[in-house]
């Protein structure tokens, strides 16, 4: 593994000297991509530079208690050495991490499908209650938010809501976030106060680049109607709104938030992309991981994923086998903690199984 370091230092210190040649200064696309590259390993490389100095010190921290020191200055070189110790494994763990192969995906724009499932009308608020957190959370990390497609339902919530997040690392943070989402409350309307238990699933899936789809215009039916509001009513006078259907698969996708039908076609298309590549890409894969299953048309959207609960304040991700207070927080976009809890668990997996293949 440190050998596999040291090269890659060797690569970044290289790619620093091609970036100040003057011809590659010129060459603004090669720039480009040296720089690209070079962005990609310095975090690896800043680890590995500081597990260097942490060892050096480790070794001249071990040698100093080799003096002839008092007492007091002893203790305060154990500690220091104690300090150093646990410094290094944790940067162990994280080079380890940092070598783990990379999802390609992982910085792409998503597109996240919301459904209400089991509840009835309560379903269907959970389902804008959940497009409001994951909304929150986009904005929070500075991400852009744009909706495709709504279907309202009478009380104010949502039957089904598709929309787009944009921002780097949009899909490295939100992937594990597709399955069913249960909810356990009492409804405003429930005047007995009784508990109802509700389920929304949710979808999250890459935006696909056009060439790695081949779609050709004939296997495309397009079809044109008016945008809707809550209660079904026409809100624009034009028929604006798109639904493509891909013939082959029929598989819909359907855009009507613009009030441009070519912005909404855009749009559709973006979504018509992305389903498809997650089916092309479950039927290409013998073993699919847990997060390709929950994707759409993958027939595992009955796995439950996460409960919240609101009488007693807590969210359970059911993955992890843990809980986090502080719903309020939760549902209003502070989703870092589990979202990071959810990758370091994927990760640590993704190290067993590697040194098991090398048992």
């Amino acid at each position: 593994m440190l050998d596999r370091l040291r090269l890659i230092e060797d690569r970044f210190e290289d790619l620093g000297r091609l970036m100040a040649d003057p011809e590659n200064v010129l060459d603004h696309e090669k720039l480009q991509k040296l720089s690209k590259e070079r962005a990609g390993i310095e975090e690896q490389v800043n680890l590995y530079r500081e597990y260097k100095a942490v060892m050096k010190n480790l070794q001249n921290t071990e040698t100093m208690l080799k003096d002839n020191l008092d007492s007091e200055m002893q203790t305060l070189v154990r500690e220091e050495l104690e300090g150093l110790k646990v410094r290094k494994e944790s940067l162990m763990e994280a080079l380890k991490l940092s070598l783990l192969p990379r999802d390609p995906r992982d910085n792409r724009d998503v597109i996240v499908e919301i459904r209400a499932g089991t509840g009835g009308d309560e379903a269907s608020l959970f389902a804008a209650d959940l497009f409001r957190m994951y909304s929150r959370y986009a904005v929070n990390r500075g991400w852009e938010v744009g909706l495709i497609d709504s279907s309202p339902s009478e009380v104010g919530g949502f039957k089904e809501v598709v929309f787009e997040v944009k921002g780097k690392g949009a899909f490295s943070r939100l992937k594990h976030e597709s399955g069913v989402h249960r909810v356990q409350r009492v409804p405003t309307t429930e005047a007995s106060g009784r508990l109802h238990t509700s389920t929304a699933t949710v979808a999250v899936l890459p935006e696909a680049d056009e060439v790695e789809l081949d779609i050709r215009p004939e296997e495309i039916k397009m079809d044109f109607y008016r945008a809707s509001g809550a209660g079904g009513q026409n809100v624009n006078k034009l028929s604006t709104a798109v639904r493509l259907t891909h013939l082959p698969s029929g598989i819909v996708a359907a855009c009507q938030d613009e009030r441009s039908q070519i912005k909404n076609r855009l749009k559709a298309m973006a979504v018509l992309r992305a389903r498809l590549l997650a089916l092309k890409q479950n039927k290409q894969q013998d073993e699919i991981t847990q997060e390709r299953r929950s994707q759409v048309g993958s027939g595992e959207r009955a796995e439950k994923i996460r409960t919240y609960n609101f009488p007693q304040d807590r969210m359970t991700d059911h993955r992890l086998g843990a809980s986090f207070h502080n719903l309020p927080r939760i549902m209003d976009g502070g989703m870092d903690e589990f979202i990071d809890a959810l990758i370091h668990h994927v990760q640590t997996a993704k190290l067993g199984e590697v040194a098991y293949e090398h048992a």
